[in-house]
């Protein structure tokens, strides 16, 4: 890995600087040190990266190859993906804070998803309609839906990349991806990759900046027909509004609070497992972290103690450490809202059972794994994404009252049931609203199962074999096969 490294733009397949010169710093949230910079898109650069994405789409390098050889070069590209994986991964540790032996095993199954989309390149099928008209052949083919601007955050832009990328381009569309400010490096170095699978230029761009000079040009762009955002519900509401400018098709993944419960039949290591891996793994960082964790009364003081014990011997240190289980958080802001809720949930009678601090003297974003229980369910902890390894804990008696408070949230991301009972099992998941439900297990995904959320989490699904359709439009075409002319428009019959 280069030593402080600058990041150019990647527009129409060429490196270069920003139009306005602009550069900003990333900060290595393990060390607070600027570690590299980076290029910023202009109006005028975002412009030219969709103006590009527009013309490659009626390139015949792009436009006229089979559906088949877009699978060739998605799967050249996954292949790729997996050889630098070590590379993006801990560059993308440097940049985010996030553990190497987490996104370098995360970036090794991105290529996966690259390689599930290449195989349905050439399944993309329409339709011949068994029309009600006499002598007219009608049917529906499946169309590139256009340009794509494809908006990443930053705590696991590869997997979110693939999820976007993979089925636009396996559809024959062209990408704008913008990579978020805080930590785009990642993404440019994706980009060398594109670059290296031969994807015509155009076919995909990556840019970055801020929200004035390239978000907003970028999403309100009357030249893009999609819009894929992943990021936090106060971006989504300005994405919607900045859609409206141009009608773009648009999905939202956008955070959320997720619920845990975990039932006196549970078995309670694997729910003790699962509750640390959904609230500490990642550092907290993770879209479906599962924040609220509910626990039957008659275990309850046996799992908090259990969490409690685990918490004491968990590594807090440096992300690039094999050794590591909790790394820095990305940003400052995070630990400031994370120490401005518990604050405000003390005062609501909120007890900190493990952590709820910063580490003594160590310098970078780095917060103890926290234990909070909660005597009721209007606790500050159990509203704000903190994005932080903050965990609250709940207890409950009856099935209908966790129901009940499990779904008591704006949000509707992902959910966790740990219990033996498969009938219970059945039951509480069905009445759950959220978009994905992990039982007995947390955190699993695949580019076989779709992803996406309920409520302020979101609508729309990424991955699974469905995804790919959302990049599409349907064309319909009639054809007249009788010999005799069309009948006269003004003789009614």
């Amino acid at each position: 890995m280069n030593s402080n490294p600058h990041y150019q733009l990647f527009i129409d397949g060429a490196w270069c600087e920003g139009s306005d010169g602009q550069v900003m710093h990333s900060i290595n949230p393990a060390n607070a040190e600027a570690w590299a910079t980076f290029a910023c898109a202009s109006q005028s650069d975002v412009d030219r990266a969709v103006t590009a994405a527009r013309q490659a789409l009626d390139n015949p390098q792009w436009r006229d190859i089979s559906q088949t050889a877009r699978g060739k070069l998605l799967y050249k590209l996954a292949d790729l993906i997996e050889a630098s994986a070590e590379t993006i991964g801990r560059v993308e540790t440097s940049d985010s804070g996030k553990l190497a032996t987490e996104t370098v095993a995360q970036c090794r199954y991105v290529g996966d998803y690259y390689r599930y989309f290449a195989g349905l390149a050439d399944k993309i099928e329409g339709a011949v309609l068994p029309i009600d008209k006499p002598e007219m052949h009608v049917f529906t083919k499946r169309m590139p839906i256009g340009v794509v601007a494809a908006v990443v955050p930053w705590n696991a832009q590869m997997f979110l990349t693939a999820t976007k990328l993979g089925p636009a381009l396996a559809a024959g569309c062209t990408v704008v991806l913008k990579a978020s400010e805080l930590a785009p490096a990642p993404m440019f170095e994706f980009a060398r990759l594109i670059e290296q699978a031969g994807f015509p230029a155009g076919v995909v761009s990556v840019i970055t900046g801020d929200a004035e000079n390239c978000s907003i040009p970028l999403t309100r762009h009357p030249d893009v027909d999609r819009i894929a955002f992943t990021g936090g519900p106060e971006t989504a509401r300005h994405v919607v509004r900045n859609s409206a400018e141009n009608f773009a098709v648009t999905s939202l993944e956008l955070g959320g609070k997720s619920p845990i419960i975990v039932f006196d039949d549970a078995r309670l290591e694997n729910a003790v497992n699962g509750l640390i891996a959904g609230n500490w793994g990642a550092s907290g960082q993770s879209c479906v972290a599962g924040s609220r964790a509910y626990v039957q009364k008659d275990i309850f003081d046996q799992v908090a103690e259990e969490i409690i014990e685990r918490a004491k011997h968990i590594v807090v240190g440096d992300p690039q450490d094999a050794n590591t289980h909790v790394g820095p958080l990305c940003t400052t802001k995070q630990i400031e809202v994370i120490e401005a809720t518990l604050k405000k949930s003390v005062s609501q009678g909120a007890i900190i059972r493990a952590g709820g601090s910063r580490p003594d003297k160590q310098v970078g974003n780095y917060f103890n794994p926290t234990l909070v229980e909660c005597k009721n369910h209007e606790t500050e902890t159990l509203k704000v994404e903190m994005f932080g390894p903050v965990m609250s804990l709940v207890p409950f008696n009856t099935e209908e009252e966790v129901i009940a408070l499990a779904n008591d949230s704006h949000y509707g991301l992902g959910s966790g049931v740990f219990t033996e009972s498969i009938g219970r099992a059945h039951r509480v998941s069905d009445r759950l609203r959220s978009g994905i439900c992990w039982i007995n297990t947390y955190r699993a995904v695949s580019p076989i199962a779709p992803f996406g959320g309920f409520n302020q989490s979101g609508y729309g699904r990424e991955a699974g074999m469905d995804s790919i359709a959302d990049y599409t439009r349907t064309k319909t075409t009639w054809i007249n096969t009788s010999e005799e002319p069309l009948a006269n428009p003004f003789v009614m019959r």
